[in-house]
């Protein structure tokens, strides 16, 4: 494999530990971030030969997704940056891995939401007030950072997508 293609194999994954990193710390998921996955996905599906029929699916399934996200974000039940992530994971995914990466981020969502909570009840030590972001994780009237499950069920999806297969073969 050259090293482009190597290159190529990394973008997605290097984009969900981004999007993870940056929602656990700041919890926000750059807007910059999620527009470089959705040209790193054209930069790569196109000359790998994800054929056109199945591009335009997860194009239309990426949109079903962003669409239901913002009606999830109008309710207040995840973030504007959270919907976005989700569509343009769908659209590196397919429309074959589609379920599965929205089931593995409503479980791991659910894990992670949990565990905020457990962590809420606890008292405050020293130790947390020293970081910011784990300040803002204990805080009861702060979000919870579900691009972390968004991010981690992308990758546990990514190694069945067409890109990543053809990229490996």
């Amino acid at each position: 494999m050259g090293f482009l293609a190597t290159l190529a194999l990394f973008i997605f994954p290097l984009g969900m530990a981004l999007s993870a990193a940056s929602d656990l710390l700041t919890m926000t998921i750059p807007n910059k971030l999620v527009l470089a996955l959705l040209a790193g996905y054209f930069l790569v599906a196109l000359p790998v030969g994800v054929p056109l029929e199945e591009i335009g699916f997860s194009l239309l399934v990426a949109m079903a997704v962003l669409l239901v996200g913002f009606v999830f974000f109008a309710r207040g039940w995840i973030g504007g940056g959270d919907a976005k992530l989700a569509a343009v994971t769908t659209l590196w995914l397919g429309l074959h891995l589609t379920v599965p990466y929205l089931v593995y981020a409503a479980f791991g969502g659910g894990i992670l939401t949990l565990a905020i909570l457990a962590l809420r009840r606890m008292p405050l030590i020293p130790l947390i007030s020293r970081f910011r972001w784990l300040e803002r994780l204990h805080d009861r009237n702060s979000g919870v950072p579900y691009g972390i499950a968004l991010a981690m069920s992308g990758l546990l999806t990514y190694s069945s997508s067409t890109i990543f297969e053809r990229l490996t073969a």
